[in-house]
């Protein structure tokens, strides 16, 4: 399909650059198949039954952004890598800018002592083994928890582009950018739709009769991409590693077999639980790397209904919105969004769809 099919204009203070407080009070637009609703996320058990199940994402984010500077004799270059997936446990592909002042074989310090200094602990760096437009692979000089503690510890937390051209994070995003349900650490964006939920609301949910189960996608950041080809078919997605397990799988086809819906929290709960669906319906246990890309004229098999903050223009969750709820219904829901002066993005208010 033509990308500019998927496009569309928002008003640049229609960006949410902190979410609402308490996180349940964000409005929430429920799009159904002939009509759309203005609501608030706190609604939400209103529109549930008993016995479906929410599906949350587990990941919790990381401070993947990095700073730091390569060395050749005197010339000293500044670089900034937003680790985007981890391969092993000392190595993890990045995007890297300015990625044209780097060679493969160079090393990048990112913090702890001086290079050339007596004691070289709590120093991190890593040497470039692969590069690509915009993208490397960077293998560093710890491994396992040592690296996880030292990204802790020179890191920052990786703010969508929209949010972080407008102000800078700051201590409120350590906190703000992280659900409820973050356990599983690894993700360099947060599966956003799952901010809006509290204690009050997810009590609220199981009064209604509806449980929640977790699933795990360690958000990339390549999510923040846009869609540089003209067409969809032309889009190469980044893979992102997640896993359902055995007894959720099970859980999960015992509620829909009784009757109850699968409700994704989030278009990365959508996409694992996809990804690991069969052609009857029927969810796997799944351990491993996803690139599902979603258009529409997808037939969906493991999800009834989802959960998901308003997307950018021309990006794949946007797509992927469209071939859930269809193309013309959406860009309806999103013209009266911005019409009513609903937030947008990360940060923003949410939207709930229903199928028929």
């Amino acid at each position: 399909m033509r990308v500019d099919l998927f496009d569309f204009d928002l008003p640049e203070d229609r960006i949410a650059l902190r979410p609402a407080e308490p996180r349940d009070a964000a409005r929430m637009l429920v799009v159904a198949p002939k009509a759309l609703t203005d609501a608030e996320v706190r609604d939400l058990p209103h529109y549930l039954r008993p016995g479906d199940i929410l599906v949350v994402n587990d990941a919790k984010v990381i401070p993947a952004q990095l700073f730091g500077s390569r060395r050749r004799g005197d010339a000293i270059a500044r670089i900034e890598a937003t680790l985007h997936k981890r391969e092993d446990d000392s190595h993890w592909r990045a995007f890297v800018r300015p990625a044209k002042k780097l060679k493969i074989g160079e090393k990048i310090a990112f913090g702890g002592p001086a290079e050339g200094a007596a004691c070289q602990a709590g120093a991190l760096w890593a040497i470039v083994e692969e590069k690509t437009q915009g993208e490397c692979l960077l293998a560093f000089n710890l491994s396992g928890p040592f690296l996880d503690e030292a990204i802790l510890a020179h890191g920052a937390m990786p703010l969508p582009p929209y949010i972080a051209g407008r102000r800078p994070a700051d201590a409120r995003d350590v906190r703000d950018y992280q659900t409820l349900f973050a356990e599983k650490s690894g993700a360099v964006a947060a599966p956003t739709a799952g901010l809006h939920f509290t204690p009050e609301l997810t009590e609220a949910i199981e009064r209604a009769g509806a449980r929640i189960e977790k699933v795990t996608l360690l958000v990339g950041a390549g999510t923040f991409l846009p869609v540089k080809a003209e067409d969809t078919r032309d889009h190469l997605m980044h893979a992102e590693w997640g896993t359902i397990d055995a007894a959720a799988a099970a859980r999960l086809n015992e509620a829909r077999a009784r009757g109850g819906r699968i409700v994704a929290v989030g278009t990365t709960s959508l996409r694992i639980l996809e990804s690991a669906a069969d052609e009857s319906g029927k969810i796997k246990p799944f351990a491993g790397d996803t690139s599902i890309f979603i258009t529409p004229g997808y037939e969906f098999r493991a999800v009834d209904a989802l959960m998901t903050n308003f997307h950018l223009p021309r990006s794949t969750l946007f797509m992927l919105v469209c071939a859930f709820s269809g193309l013309e219904r959406m860009r309806a829901a999103y013209a009266h969004a911005i019409a009513n002066n609903y937030r947008f993005y990360s940060y923003g208010d949410a939207c709930l769809l229903l199928r028929e």
